[in-house]
């Protein structure tokens, strides 16, 4: 599983990196006229955190393949989905409802955090 992690890792930064040049350039008189470039900004900050953190855990469970592993790379993957996601279709669309999806992005993010802190505190 470790190397499924690491590749959508790496697949992650990558996206998060185009699709910041993307809205820095392509989408910029969008998100000027929405008013929602720190928006945008915010969901790519987040998409390559969490991508980075994806490829820590990918390096982590190359050395103990563990499921609680597994499941903060799920966590990570789907908060960046969630928050990010919606974000930045909230920052081109400007469709308000989307901003009501965003924490749960959050939540999954943060329980991402916190199941890989207990993993490290039983582990090390």
């Amino acid at each position: 599983m470790d190397k499924k992690i690491l590749i959508s890792g790496s697949v992650l930064a990558g996206l998060a990196v185009a699709i910041g040049a993307f809205g820095a350039h392509a989408l910029q008189d969008i998100l000027v006229a929405t008013q929602r470039m720190e928006t945008f900004e915010t969901a790519t900050k987040y998409h390559l955190f969490h991508a980075l953190a994806l490829l820590v855990v990918g390096i982590l469970e190359s050395q103990n393949a563990h499921k609680s592993l597994r499941f903060v790379s799920i966590l990570f993957l789907s908060g960046t989905l969630v928050f990010s996601g919606s974000l930045y279709i909230l920052s081109i669309t400007n469709i308000l409802w989307l901003g009501a999806i965003t924490p749960i992005g959050g939540v999954l993010f943060i329980l991402g955090w916190v199941l890989l802190v207990a993993y490290l505190w039983r582990s090390y």
